[in-house]
């Protein structure tokens, strides 16, 4: 157990690392960021920033000195930049969270071992697995590497169509994934203790605008044995992977009830926000308490709640949101609001008391 007074670091300074900081700071931590990026979310609510590249090396090891343990905010973090850190200092989820999360092959050959079903797929690697066997349409094609918010992918509607897409796509590796006939999607955080202890945050169901999220509805709109199946699988998971620390599973549901797995994510996820305003311990206090060794927290719903995030000048609207009485606003501290950027969010809670 690592506790209270120590320092956590946090490799990434984005917004999610930012939320992480201010959840340790409430339990008495503190938190030193490592980011080549100057002024980034995380750092302005930290106590210490290391502001170097991903591959220096002395940085990496005076920054793993100066910390007790280390977690991420986002999973594009160099392998070999965890590794090193590991060497000296924990690091939770391991290094290997980030290999598996890094490469959708690895990814989606990682959720089948575990035991979960993943849409049908192919890697393209080269120009002959192009006419390969066993190829789905229309599928969605995706770099094997690199891919978020719906940058990196294209519909690919016939065979006929594969090759352009490809070369679209710099003929980079590649998978070719089968279209999922699924009624929604959802989501699945879960966290694992050092001591083997799991909790998961109820499922969620995800709605997004020009593939970024835009809304996450709580609870899921789904019935009990689903939503206990995608519960069970994202547990599943997290052991076959002995996770200690916190992972985010997103799933498709389909019209017959199974649960299909998309994607992993070794880090709080955004589709767990609404967590910091309607759920007995949030997302980011959890990543702390799996990180640290302490008791992982209960996750129970405190209210059915709607979590919307503000995308470029929508967060404009900063001050409609602190009128209405329902809403909880978080800001990330962006200075640009450019066009998709996430630059806060707001939980809709329904309001237990009439205004006086």
């Amino acid at each position: 157990m690592i506790p209270p007074g120590a320092t956590i670091g946090i490799l990434g300074g984005g917004q999610l690392g930012r939320m992480t900081a201010l959840a340790a700071a409430r339990l008495g931590y503190r938190v030193h960021v490592f980011a080549p990026e100057l002024d980034n979310p995380t750092e302005q609510v930290c106590a210490a920033a290391t502001h170097a590249a991903y591959d220096d090396i002395p940085a990496l090891q005076a920054f793993a000195a100066a910390c007790d343990v280390v977690t991420y905010e986002f999973e594009n973090v160099p392998v070999f930049a965890a590794e090193t850190i590991a060497a000296t200092t924990p690091v939770r989820p391991s290094p290997n969270w980030l290999h598996v999360a890094q490469d959708r092959r690895r990814e989606k050959a990682f959720v089948q071992a575990a035991g979960a079903a993943t849409a049908p797929y192919k890697a393209i690697e080269t120009e002959s697995d192009l006419t390969q066997p066993g190829l789905s349409f229309p599928g969605i094609l995706k770099t094997a590497q690199s891919g978020y918010d719906g940058k990196g992918q294209l519909r690919v509607a016939t065979a006929a169509d594969l090759p352009t897409a490809w070369q679209s796509l710099g003929k980079v590796p590649c998978v070719l994934e089968g279209l999922v006939p699924f009624e929604r999607e959802i989501s699945v955080i879960v966290a694992r203790g050092a001591d083997g202890d799991i909790q998961c945050f109820p499922p969620v169901e995800n709605h997004h605008e020009n593939h970024i999220l835009a809304e996450t509805i709580v609870p899921a709109p789904i019935s009990a044995a689903v939503a206990a199946k995608a519960i069970a699988l994202a547990e599943s998971i997290a052991r076959y992977g002995d996770l200690v620390g916190l992972i985010a599973v997103e799933m498709f549901v389909l019209a017959d009830g199974e649960v299909v797995v998309n994607e992993l994510a070794p880090r709080p996820h955004n589709s767990g926000h609404w967590s910091m305003d309607a759920c007995q311990t949030d997302q980011f206090e959890q990543c702390v308490r799996a990180a640290c060794g302490l008791p992982l927290g209960d996750t129970t719903i405190l209210a059915p709640a709607r979590m919307r995030n503000l995308l470029g000048d929508a967060v404009h609207d900063w001050a409609r949101y602190l009128a209405d009485p329902t809403a909880h606003l978080h800001l990330y501290g962006k200075g640009e609001a450019r066009p998709g950027r996430k630059m806060g969010h707001v939980n809709f809670v329904p309001h237990t008391k009439p205004l006086a």
